[in-house]
């Protein structure tokens, strides 16, 4: 039996799952991060099937997002992006630790999962947290100073006027740097790392996931296995049903407990 339970972390609201028989034990720990717009319970369908594999699964709401929305829409929330990217890189730390003083934490599996923004968060915080031990970027991509400029350059040619100035901006991409991990891909240290990504993505361009992975390969040579890119062709901006099987295949290889 698969329990699912609502739990609060300071003020961050989460879904805790897990196999009612392992509730309290210590078990390999998944952290998952839901996309822009999203909410935590979107991906409670891969959650429960990572239960079943006797994972603890813990899906926390970001910030502006699900029971943490202050009726932010449209521009009003795409200028808090990075906001949102930066405090939930934060957040992972408080989480993990909560469930980890609890006692219900192998600190030698712990894996991290997001979609879309969630994926891009998993990046970077792959550049600040070495205590993650495997990780799955859903159309992800880790170019933090690349994307802000991408993402500035096509609301400007809709005709949009930037409710920012530059020099904000400029100061927004020099604090992204710290957590871009194509900065420092060294740190990525072989852990395993799946990317997913559709060659049909509008949204987070697949090129920047599919160039960073080639960009990393040679960090991978004494461990190939470790290193996973899952190209889609139709799926366009959506998590299909194979991302999420093959994410699920993902931790029972490389964070199962023996």
């Amino acid at each position: 039996m698969i329990v699912i339970e609502k739990v609060f972390v300071n003020e961050i609201p989460l879904l805790h799952i897990m196999k009612k028989k392992y509730y309290d034990q210590k078990l390999p720990f998944i952290l998952f991060i839901h996309g822009f717009t999203k909410a935590k319970e979107d991906n409670l369908y891969i959650a429960y099937n990572l239960a079943e594999k006797g994972f603890r699964v813990v899906l926390p709401d970001c910030l502006y997002h699900g029971e943490r929305d202050e009726g932010y829409r449209n521009m009003d929330l795409d200028i808090r992006f990075w906001d949102i990217v930066l405090k939930t890189i934060d957040e992972i730390q408080m989480i993990k630790d909560y469930f980890k003083e609890k006692g219900l934490v192998n600190n030698n599996h712990i894996g991290l999962v997001g979609a879309s923004m969630g994926g891009i968060v998993t990046l970077g915080a792959l550049r600040k947290y070495p205590w993650i031990n495997a990780a799955v970027s859903l159309m992800g991509m880790p170019y933090y100073q690349k994307f802000t400029q991408y993402k500035i350059d096509k609301v400007k040619k809709s005709g949009y006027q930037l409710p920012i100035k530059e020099e904000e901006i400029a100061h927004l991409i020099r604090r992204l740097e710290q957590w871009d991990l194509s900065e420092a891909p060294e740190t990525l240290n072989n852990r395993p790392l799946m990317f997913w990504h559709s060659k049909q993505d509008e949204i987070v361009p697949y090129n920047y996931s599919y160039q960073f992975f080639e960009t990393i390969k040679p960090l991978y040579d004494r461990t190939p296995e470790n290193l996973v890119y899952i190209s889609d062709e139709n799926s366009g901006h959506k998590v299909s049903k194979l991302a999420m099987t093959k994410t699920v295949d993902w931790f029972a290889t490389h964070l199962q407990q023996t």
